[in-house]
Formats: C-alpha cells, sequence, structure tokens
C-alpha cells in the first residue's frame, strides 16, 4: 500500500484497544504493538507530518499493510501483544536474550575423578549434587571462580590434558600432575561446597585445626600452605558471596536509551537474614538496539518480557517513572506469579537512589557495548538531520580567526574526517588583503582561499594541488558569517555560537535559525571539540607570528645587522633567548666578529659600562 491508502485504512479503524501488526512486503510481522484506541495509535504512524525520529521514518517506510485483534480490554490487548511478540520476535520490537531462569552450581563428586563445578538452569535426579537456585549466573560463576582460587582448585579448561600456567603462577596446586593424589583434591571440594553453601566459618576451623596438627608433627611446610590458604579464606569471608535459595524482595529496574544502543539494568535485593536494610545480590541487564517506542512503551515491553521469561518476579519493583499501563502490568504478574507485585515510582528517600543507581549501571553497559565508530556516526546523522543535509558530513571542515588589537591576523582550518581529527589536512592562513581588526573580511578571505583548491574539473591533473571537498562547513561565528560563506559555496556552511563560557551552544543557519544542541550530549561534546580545536590552532599560529615578530624587531634594533645576518642567527640558535645567552665566541662562529660584539653589547649593557 502507499502512505496515503495506509493512512485512509488507518482512519478506518474501530476506537476500541486492540493489537496491531505491521508487515512489510513479503507479508512477514516486523512489529506488533497494543493499543488503548487502535484508530488513534495506528493512524499516529502515518500521519503527514512524518516523523523527527529516524528509526520511526525507517519502519514506517517499510510497512506495506498492517493488520488488527480487537481485544474486550486494554488488559487483554496486553496479554496478545506479549504473546505475539514472544511467537513471532519482530525485527522492530524488543527482544531480549532468552533467559535460562536461576542458575545451580552442581557437583558430581561420585562419578568423575576430579569433579568441577558445573553452572546450570535446574537440578536433574543424576545423583550429583546440586547447590542453589542462586540470584544470578554472573555472580555464581564468579563465587566459584574466587571459591577455586583460595582453595587453590582448577581454573583452567584444559583441565587433565596439560599442565597450565595457573600451576606455576601458584593459582593451582597442579592437579593434572597426580600430586596431591585424587583424596585431596575431593575434600578440598567439599570445602568448596560449604563455603558456597554459606558455612566458610566450618571450613576455616577445618583448615585451622589441619595447620596446627602438621605444626605438632614438625610438617611445617605443610602447615605453611594451611596458613595461607586460612588467610586467603579469611579474606574471602569478608565478601558478600551468593547464599543458596536467597530470593530478592526488590527489584530496582531502569532503562537507558542510547544513541546506537540501549540498555535495561536490574539490580535486585533482598531483606532476608539482613539487620542492615536491603542486601544487594545481584545485578542483570541486556543491550539492545535503541527501540522504536517512547521510553513509556519500551520499559513496559522490557518489564513483561523480562519477568515472564524468567519465570518469578519479587514483591516490590522499583521503576524510573510511572507507566501508562501500570495497573495492568500489575494484575499480568498477580495471575502469572501467584502474588501480588507492588509497581512503585519512587520520588525520594534511598529507593529513590537505588533507581538512580540502576540507571547509572544501564547507562555503564551501554557506554561499553557502543564502539567509538557507532557513537560517531548517530552523532553524524544527527548533524544530518537536523541540519537538512544531502549526506551524512563525514568531512566537515571548520574555520577562525585569531588576532591581537588587528595585528598578526591569522586564519585556521581544522579538519573532521569520520568524526576523528584529520590533522594531515589542517591547513594555516595569513590574511593577506584585509589591514586591522576585521574579522568578517578577514574570515571571506580565508574561505575563499580555501575554496579555490576545490577541483570540480574531471581533467585536472592528480598531480595539481587538490584539497578534498568538505560535506558541511562551519565558521566559528553567526548568522552573519555563515551568510557570507554561503555567497561563496554551494557547500552546507554554519555558524557556531557560543554561550557566556565560550562554549558552542547551537549551530546557526545562513538565515539565522539557530539550532540547538544543548539536548544532545553527544552533538553537543562533538561540536565543542571542533570549535575548540579550531581555535587552538588559529591561536597558536597568531601566537608564532606574533613571537616571531616581537623577536625580529628586537634583532632589528641593533645596529649593523640586517636581514641576511638576523636568519643567520636565528637559523643556528633558534631563538631570541639562546642568542641572548650565547658568548661573544659562539656568536663570531655565526657572524663577523664586530656584528658579534654589538649583539653581545646589545644583551649586555651592564657588562660593557
Amino acid at each position: 500500500m502507499k502512505l496515503e491508502e495506509l493512512r485512509q485504512a488507518a482512519h478506518e479503524l474501530p476506537l476500541k484497544p486492540g493489537v496491531y501488526f505491521m508487515r512489510d512486503k513479503t507479508g512477514d510481522i516486523i512489529y506488533v504493538g497494543k493499543a488503548k484506541l487502535l484508530r488513534n495509535r495506528v493512524s499516529s504512524y502515518f500521519r503527514e507530518s512524518g516523523h523527527d525520529d529516524p528509526k520511526t521514518r525507517t519502519l514506517v517506510s517499510r510497512i506495506d499493510r498492517f493488520d488488527i485483534i480487537v481485544c474486550a480490554s486494554e488488559f487483554d490487548a496486553l496479554v496478545t501483544e506479549s504473546t505475539f511478540i514472544k511467537q513471532h520476535k519482530p525485527r522492530y520490537n524488543i527482544l531480549l536474550k532468552d533467559s535460562k531462569g536461576y542458575p545451580y552450581a552442581r557437583l558430581d563428586l561420585a562419578g568423575a575423578k576430579y569433579p568441577r563445578f558445573e553452572v546450570v538452569g535446574k537440578p536433574l535426579d543424576d545423583g550429583a549434587l546440586y547447590l542453589g537456585p542462586y540470584y544470578s549466573r554472573h555472580t555464581l560463576f564468579d563465587a566459584i571462580n574466587v571459591v577455586n582460587q583460595v582453595l587453590r582448585l582448577p581454573l583452567c579448561s584444559s583441565f587433565g590434558r596439560k599442565v597450565c600456567l595457573n600451576f606455576h603462577i601458584k593459582l593451582c596446586d597442579g592437579w593434572c600432575t597426580g600430586n596431591p593424589d585424587v583424596s585431596e583434591y575431593k575434600a578440598r571440594m567439599k570445602q568448596a561446597v560449604a563455603i558456597l553453601d554459606g558455612h566458610s566459618g566450618d571450613v576455616s576451623r577445618e583448615i585451622e585445626n589441619e595447620m596446627f596438627d602438621a605444626a605438632e608433627n614438625l610438617r611445617f611446610e605443610r602447615a605453611a600452605q594451611l596458613r595461607d590458604r586460612l588467610r586467603a579464606l579469611g579474606t574471602l569471608a569478608k565478601k558478600q558471596l551468593p547464599a543458596p535459595g536467597m530470593k530478592a524482595d526488590t527489584d530496582a529496574f531502569a532503562f537507558y536509551r542510547g544513541e546506537a544502543k540501549s540498555a535495561f539494568a536490574v539490580l535486585c535485593y533482598s531483606a532476608q537474614n539482613s539487620s542492615s536494610g536491603a542486601k544487594l545480590l545481584g545485578k542483570d541487564y541486556d543491550v539492545f538496539p535503541p527501540p522504536q517506542e517512547e521510553d513509556g512503551e519500551a520499559l513496559s515491553h522490557l518489564l513483561r518480557e523480562y519477568y515472564i521469561q524468567r519465570g518469578v518476579c519479587p514483591k516490590t519493583i522499583l521503576l524510573p517513572f510511572e507507566l501508562p499501563d501500570c495497573e495492568e502490568i500489575a494484575r499480568l504478574f498477580r495471575e502469572t506469579f501467584g502474588h501480588a507485585v507492588d509497581l512503585i515510582v519512587p520520588k525520594k528517600g534511598e529507593k529513590l537512589e537505588l533507581i538512580r543507581l540502576a540507571r547509572d549501571n544501564a547507562y555503564e553497559e551501554v557506554l561499553r557495548a557502543t564502539t567509538t565508530v557507532e557513537r560517531a556516526n548517530k552523532t553524524l546523522e544527527w548533524l544530518r538531520d537536523n541540519l537538512k543535509l544531502s549526506v551524512i558530513p563525514n568531512r566537515i571542515e571548520a574555520f577562525d580567526i585569531s588576532h591581537t588589537a588587528g595585528n598578526e591576523v591569522v586564519g585556521g582550518m581544522v579538519v573532521f574526517k569520520n568524526a576523528r581529527p584529520l590533522k594531515r589536512d589542517y591547513r594555516r592562513f595569513k590574511i593577506k588583503t584585509v589591514e586591522g581588526n576585521d574579522d568578517y573580511h578577514s574570515m571571506r578571505e580565508v574561505l575563499q582561499r580555501r575554496l579555490a583548491h576545490l577541483n570540480t574539473e574531471p581533467e585536472q591533473s592528480e598531480a595539481e594541488d587538490k584539497w578534498e571537498r568538505p560535506d558541511l562547513i562551519l565558521v566559528d561565528g553567526g548568522g552573519t558569517l555563515a551568510s557570507m560563506a554561503r555567497e561563496l559555496t554551494d557547500i552546507p556552511v554554519f555558524g557556531m555560537v557560543k554561550d557566556n563560557r565560550h562554549r558552542t551552544r547551537a549551530l546557526v543557519s545562513p538565515d539565522n535559525d539557530e539550532i540547538g544542541i544543548a539536548a544532545r550530549p553527544d552533538v553537543f561534546g562533538f561540536i565543542g571539540k571542533v570549535q575548540e580545536e579550531t581555535h587552538r590552532y588559529a591561536v597558536d599560529y597568531h601566537r608564532l607570528l606574533r613571537s616571531k615578530s616581537i623577536e625580529k624587531s628586537e634583532l632589528d634594533a641593533i645596529p649593523g645587522i640586517g636581514k641576511a645576518r638576523r636568519e643567520a642567527l636565528y637559523k643556528h640558535f633558534k631563538s631570541l633567548k639562546a642568542i641572548e645567552a650565547a658568548t661573544i665566541d659562539e656568536l663570531k662562529a655565526v657572524v663577523p666578529k664586530g656584528a658579534a660584539e654589538t649583539v653581545w653589547k646589545h644583551f649586555h649593557p651592564e657588562d660593557t659600562a
């Protein structure tokens, strides 16, 4: 269907709750959503004004037709939506990784010669020992590794095939060598089970008794080994190892939307057996592409998919903001898990801090999962869309003017390629045609000289001086400079407008329309970096010329020192300070004796009086 036909079909839908299915040209379902009023919700996709969000534009461009299911209530729509998302896994819905539920630690003490811990999803009737359930797979894996290190049990994946590095750096006792023997190995595994089961105190007493026995029998080497193990166990006892069977009473559930990726994070707390408030049991999270939905809808999807897929739910879930279907979700959880679930949006106090901490964790996971290239691409895409460019601005050139009261006026050009500085293409311009403090005409000269290097003639030789054509030009200044620049080229030009802290707060078009960037941290940071680099480069060149000018004027004041001798002195000594510090003999090596004495006397008048 064409967009107009889709719009007309949406306007004919009923004003009733239901579920809608967006299909592409092949008939595949690419998005499933629920609606309180089907006509209003589906029509919003095909509005004449279009969508600012590029993700929504992409989804709409792929919709060929849609289907609906009318439901009896909003709750029925919510349940139906969840069912069909799970069944069809549409590419534009949030799809989390499959959860394996609560993990268990499995140990086959009877069937294996050197039994090792495994992390499994559920216990089986196979004669093995199972510890659990634990709240988090991540924390269980970490706990097993720590206990293995303390008891110097195998950590490697090559166990039984060769002696690995862990043995040589004393992280493992080298069970692959057969020394110590199997009985010692199984004794330590039983200690590992006791520690993971929350009985590290019993193990400490057992090791302590064995240590004293070894010392009494003059087995001092053995006693020293046990002493070291006891110390390591004492350090381990201070850590919060996950206890089997503990369940979370409260989850802090937060969502962070990044430009390239998004994530949710769940911090799981339990007040069981804790006299000092809630105890953090673990953290869970998932990273995925930014969702099509608004944040409220996205969080609603995440909550339902996460807990129903996991199969368990705490009594309280803390949320960062109100959800449009909060009552329906609470009812769904109550019917699914057999107990009431409170969905709370804290406004202050400790619970609000838990939500902020969960959001910080979601943000950090997005940051870790998003590559520098992905972040740069999203920034450049935003510039393309909001500056209404025809292409992504992969090459950006920025210009600034620097001078002191109209003296030594220079221009600087910096280049960013794929959002990274391309220093080999930086250029410096010494103003030739403008006198005094005139930034407008100085910028005009710089742009004219730069644009003269554009090569649009295909027959021009590659050996001739050609600079790559930029996709976007930024000038340090407002709409007046941008308007002037537009007269010189058809390349898009925008000005960089600063705030009272000398940071670029907005971009301004040649028509003096401002495009705010403060609400987009990635764009704000990138444009600020461009502005700072442009300013630094121009100022550095101005200071260099000003310094040389001051130094040359100092030598010009010395009788008998003309251009040739001045240049010879600078070529040899490199700076005015070095010339001033030189002895007469050192000066004679560069200029004639009389000139050398004159220069030395100029800088040391007190020694010639």
